[in-house]
């Protein structure tokens, strides 16, 4: 079916129809047990219908045999008692020499006698022994004396007689019976044939001639009757499974319109709605199940609000604790760089301490600013300060305040793509932290190997990437490195008096900006962290013009040679075959190796990827899907 478009389109045809009413069928649970109960019901009525018709139809049958047995048995033993008394038939004025006139004369007022006593309750035939039969060598042997066949009521006698019965009457004594329909000749006009009853026995006439006598009682009354019982089942099992459903509808509606209601409400708790309760009422299970839902929509609500006066409590805390830290940490600071600038009169131990107080007083005021800037970040009251900026710019700045590290860790940083303006709407002194903390982070964990920036334009963003080829993330740990304290080596000194807060803070910046910060890492490969940010202010993310894994590493280095292996066993594959025509013809043939062709880099934007960026202030952007596993975000945190 996969092959074949026509068959595609038929099936894409009949389906698009029929998929709002697969949805409805899937969410609506009061349909699936109204319609489950129509089912049930209808196979229910159905079967008690089949049985009851039976049960009617053999009870009239039954009576109808009976009934029709002891008529015939009576009719059969008045006409072999006028066969054994001939006067009451023919009269006094009967001859004996003239047996086949009286014989036949006989038979026909048989048939009016027997046939009077009927009116209409049944019809009477009367036919010569072997009469329709036909031996091996023809017509069987003629009846002696009676001739022809005799009916009353404008029968066809031989069309009504099934062959059948006539055999078992001629060839065996005793009464047979059978059922069949009445056919009428054409002098009964359009008669229709009618179901009937046969029974038949071998009699004799005066003459002692044997002859068929059969009574043919019609079926209509019973027939009727079962229509008249058919039509009641139906009209009484229609009315029933009609019945059932809305009985069904009603019952469920009882049911689900709670659980309809419980799950409205549900939605809007989740919503922060957490006002929201159920209606109850009455003291049923119902009433139970809104009862508790409501308690536990309450009880949430108490915790949220708990919560979110606890997060208050401990946001308001740090901030005032960093503000009243700074008045005491400036007399400290004072205090401590008048003992630093006199360090050289003290003997060198109390001069190292001089150093060390100064160092740790730094790191404590870079601390104190974090802290402050995160609870800014928590209570939603950072601002952004956008301007058209070029990053190429503040990358500058960045890589020269980051120099004197670098030549520390004998690093060396360069800059790829800095050739064109990378133009953006952001905050100047925001994008210089985020990138600032990036590059230190790099320097420090590169192991003393090259870091490089690369800048890249494309669409409606623009990309700074920092790449190292350190010691690398492991396996999950792209998703914690945004955590604030977080450190992938808890043993590891934090050499440049780091906070642990500055990829938190760094990741806060860039959803300000509405942009991604992203880690991507291998163990031993290095890492490289991406900051993408919108060309113009509020405009979202489609994209990232630089990929989150980098051409070099591991994985693209195994798909690249793989690539090039493929390429090249298929061009030696070409080669020899060219080589061998060329043989053929007498040609030279060049085998040197084929020079591999040049890694061609391009900006091309990254298919987006709807996962957000959790955090305060978030909107919701994109990720590249296709970057591999180490393409995950989180909140707050640094190395």
């Amino acid at each position: 079916m996969t092959g074949n478009p026509v068959l595609r389109l038929f099936v894409r045809l009949v389906r698009r129809p029929l998929l709002p009413a697969v949805r409805l069928w899937r969410r609506n649970i009061q349909l699936r047990v109204v319609a489950a109960t129509l089912l049930m019901s209808l196979a229910v009525v159905l079967a008690l219908g089949w049985v009851v018709v039976a049960q009617v139809s053999k009870g009239l049958l039954d009576a109808k045999e009976e009934a029709a047995q002891s008529q015939a048995a009576g009719g059969f033993a008045v006409a072999q008692e006028k066969a054994n008394t001939p006067s009451a038939v023919d009269g006094p004025d009967a001859t004996d020499n003239k047996v086949g006139r009286d014989a036949s004369t006989w038979m026909n007022s048989l048939v009016k006698q027997l046939a009077s006593g009927g009116q209409t309750a049944f019809e009477v035939v009367a036919l010569g022994a072997g009469t329709g039969e036909e031996g091996p060598g023809g017509p069987g042997p003629a009846a002696q004396g009676v001739k022809g066949a005799r009916a009353s009521g404008n029968v066809d006698p031989t069309a009504s007689v099934p062959v059948g019965l006539r055999r078992a009457v001629n060839h065996a004594t005793g009464t047979f019976k059978t059922f069949s329909e009445i056919r009428y000749t054409a002098g009964a006009g359009e008669k229709a044939p009618e179901p009937a009853l046969v029974v038949g026995k071998r009699l004799t006439d005066i003459n002692g001639d044997p002859y068929d006598l059969y009574y043919l009682f019609p079926l209509t009354q019973e027939e009727e009757s079962l229509n008249l019982v058919k039509s009641t089942l139906a009209t009484a099992g229609l009315f029933v499974v009609v019945l059932l459903s809305a009985i069904a509808w009603l019952v469920v509606r009882v049911v689900v319109t709670p659980v309809r209601m419980a799950a409205g409400i549900a939605e809007r708790l989740s919503a922060g709605r957490l006002q929201e309760r159920m209606k109850v009422t009455g003291e049923d299970d119902i009433a139970r199940l809104g009862e508790a839902f409501n308690k536990m929509a309450q009880n949430l609500q108490n915790k949220i609000q708990q919560l979110e006066e606890l997060s208050r409590m401990q946001r308001r805390f740090v901030s005032d604790v960093s503000h009243e830290l700074r008045t005491p940490l400036t007399t400290v600071r004072m205090a401590a760089d008048v003992i630093h600038d006199a360090r050289v009169d003290f003997d060198p131990i109390t001069a190292r301490s001089a150093e060390l107080l100064a160092g740790q007083l730094d790191r404590f005021e870079s601390l104190l600013a974090d802290l402050l800037e995160i609870s800014r970040f928590d209570a939603g009251a950072a601002a952004l300060e956008a301007e058209p900026i070029d990053l190429r710019d503040v990358v500058r700045r960045v890589i020269d305040g980051a120099e004197p590290l670098a030549e520390h860790k004998g690093t060396r940083i360069r800059v790829l793509g800095d050739t064109q303006p990378v133009i953006a709407e952001a905050d100047s002194r925001r994008v210089e932290r985020v990138l600032r903390n990036l590059v230190v982070n790099a320097v420090e964990h590169g192991e003393g190997r090259d870091v490089v920036v690369r800048l890249a334009s494309a669409g409606g963003a623009v990309a700074v990437a920092v790449r190292d080829y350190g010691v690398g993330l492991k396996p999950g740990e792209a998703t914690r490195v945004f955590n604030r304290f977080w450190r992938a080596d808890p043993a590891r000194a934090r050499t440049t008096g780091g906070t642990g807060l500055g990829l938190s803070i760094a990741v806060e910046d860039a959803r300000l900006h509405g942009g991604w910060l992203q880690a991507w890492g291998e163990p031993g490969g290095g890492s490289q962290f991406r900051l993408t940010l919108p060309r113009t202010a509020d405009e979202p993310l489609r994209g990232s013009p630089i990929p989150l894994e980098p051409e070099d590493s591991r994985g693209n280095r195994a798909r690249a040679a793989a690539e090039a292996a493929a390429e090249a066993a298929a061009e030696r594959g070409g080669a020899d075959g060219a080589g061998g025509a060329a043989a053929g013809r007498g040609e030279r043939v060049d085998r040197s190796p084929i020079p591999p062709r040049p890694a061609v880099t391009t900006a091309v934007p990254v298919p987006a990827d709807p996962t957000a960026l959790p955090g305060n202030g978030a909107r919701v952007v994109a990720r590249p899907t296709d970057q591999g596993t180490a393409q995950e975000d989180g909140s707050g945190g640094g190395r």
